[in-house]
């Protein structure tokens, strides 16, 4: 995994890369605690967030385990009305989270930056 400075710099840059920024984390996916958060909007808890996500990424797994899909989970794309949100899976054990303004975004943009930097945050 990158270290602190790393994952800052990572997400500086998907912040400035990304029209319509509104937050992202990096969250371990059994706890579902923040590892890294970087936000535009104060009121925007991710915190909650990301536990609720790592809820939603435990269940998606266990959906593929009870269906015997023998493929790994990649991404996953949620839009609602005025927001994209887009959780990557970098590991067994941890996934960013991200969430766009839709106004200012699309989801090619959200997938395309945060798949850019995954590479960093990974290693």
């Amino acid at each position: 995994m990158a270290n602190e400075k790393e994952i800052g710099e990572a997400f500086e840059q998907i912040q400035n890369e990304t029209p319509g920024f509104i937050a992202i984390s990096l969250v371990d996916i059994d706890s579902g605690m923040t590892l890294a958060v970087r936000s535009a909007r104060p009121e925007f808890d991710l915190a909650v967030a990301s536990a609720y996500n790592s809820e939603l990424v435990k269940q998606k797994l266990k959906i593929m385990k009870s269906l015997d899909i023998k493929s790994n989970l990649e991404d996953m794309i949620l839009t609602l009305g005025d927001q994209i949100h887009f959780i990557k899976l970098l590991s067994p054990t941890m996934f960013i989270y991200f969430a766009a303004d839709r106004a200012g975004s699309n989801i090619a943009i959200v997938r395309n930056v945060v798949l850019k930097h995954t590479k960093t945050l990974a290693t």
